[in-house]
């Protein structure tokens, strides 16, 4: 899955799917909870996490939950393509919408009977959407979310894969939908690259779309394990995932490099910091510098895993499995 550390509460949301969704609960302390995602606009800090939470800063010291979240499933990605307009998934393949900042949020879309996680968002701008998630779930919309489209990605498939689906598509078309639905990898995170867009995700899974996400194609493979995070700037893209396995490629050239990592953390995000560094959030509370080609790690005292996390202000705004965490950074 997306993020190795909540696998299990996955796996446990399957079992209890909502027969109807429900308004998440305010509770005390919702910056205290676990926290899979953070996002910023222009104004605001945006972080979702367990059981629908929602929650807002302006300086990520003081944080207020969300109003209304029509949703108490586990909320595993945020993103924003403006300072009104955002969008969160989740279990269930949940959808859902703010049109005001995140203050109150609008069911879009939510499929209990589908029994899998949506992992990752990403908007392009106010209208132009997708959303990935577990065994090749890949849902896109042109409208905002009001209505969105289930793709399957046949030409991120083998060879051997594909020849086997065309055969039952032909003869077995009950056999074919069942396929289908399990025959792909995860994918866990969707992000825009410099020169288009790049999906990653289980078993060594990279592609790109050069057309705006109409077409995709496969990267070829550098390691057999999962990536779950990938950012670029217009130099280097890197791209982390399983045991701390972080890859480095010059954007023009074709050839990756695997770093040597004497720490073997689960990478969960990238961020890029000033231009001059990158840093790389994992599990055990891990973070990692890459500068200059050169990987150090340091290690928070407590220990919890780093989903994601912001920069503002010279400050690192963690999403953690404990909620809230804030480190200064040396300018």
């Amino acid at each position: 899955m997306k993020y190795l550390v909540y696998a299990s509460l996955i796996i446990s949301g399957a079992s209890i799917a909502q027969d109807a969704p429900k308004n998440a609960i305010n509770v005390i302390n919702a910056d205290k909870t676990l926290l899979t995602d953070i996002t910023s606009t222009d104004t605001h800090l945006i972080a979702v996490g367990k059981h629908g939470t929602i929650i807002r800063s302006t300086d990520g010291a003081q944080w207020q939950q969300a109003d209304v979240v029509p949703t108490q499933v586990l909320l595993t990605a945020v993103d924003f393509s403006s300072d009104n307009n955002g969008w969160a998934c989740g279990h269930d393949a949940t959808i859902i919408n703010t049109t005001d900042g995140g203050v109150n949020w609008q069911l879009q879309q939510s499929s209990p009977q589908l029994d899998k996680p949506c992992l990752d968002i990403l908007f392009k701008d106010d209208l132009h959407g997708f959303a990935v998630g577990a065994y090749g779930m890949f849902y896109q919309t042109s409208d905002g979310g009001a209505h969105w489209q289930k793709r399957f990605l046949d030409s991120l498939l083998f060879s051997e894969d594909r020849e086997y689906l065309n055969d039952l598509k032909e003869n077995d078309p009950q056999a074919y939908d069942a396929e289908t639905a399990s025959i792909l990898p995860h994918f866990n995170r969707i992000e825009q690259s410099a020169s288009g867009l790049v999906l990653v995700g289980e078993m060594g899974l990279m592609a790109k779309s050069m057309d705006a996400g109409l077409t995709w194609q496969r990267i070829e493979e550098i390691y057999p394990g999962s990536f779950f995070a990938f950012n670029s700037d217009d130099a280097l893209e890197v791209v982390a995932g399983l045991r701390g396995n972080v890859f480095t490629k010059q954007r023009e050239e074709q050839d990756w490099q695997h770093l040597e990592n004497v720490k073997t953390a689960t990478i969960n995000s990238i961020l890029n910091y000033n231009n001059e560094q990158w840093l790389m959030l994992a599990n055990s509370g891990v973070i990692f510098h890459l500068k200059d080609g050169l990987l150090t790690y340091e290690q928070l005292a407590d220990g919890k895993a780093i989903l994601d996390g912001v920069i503002s202000n010279n400050k690192l705004i963690m999403a953690t499995e404990n909620g809230i965490k804030v480190k200064e950074l040396t300018p």
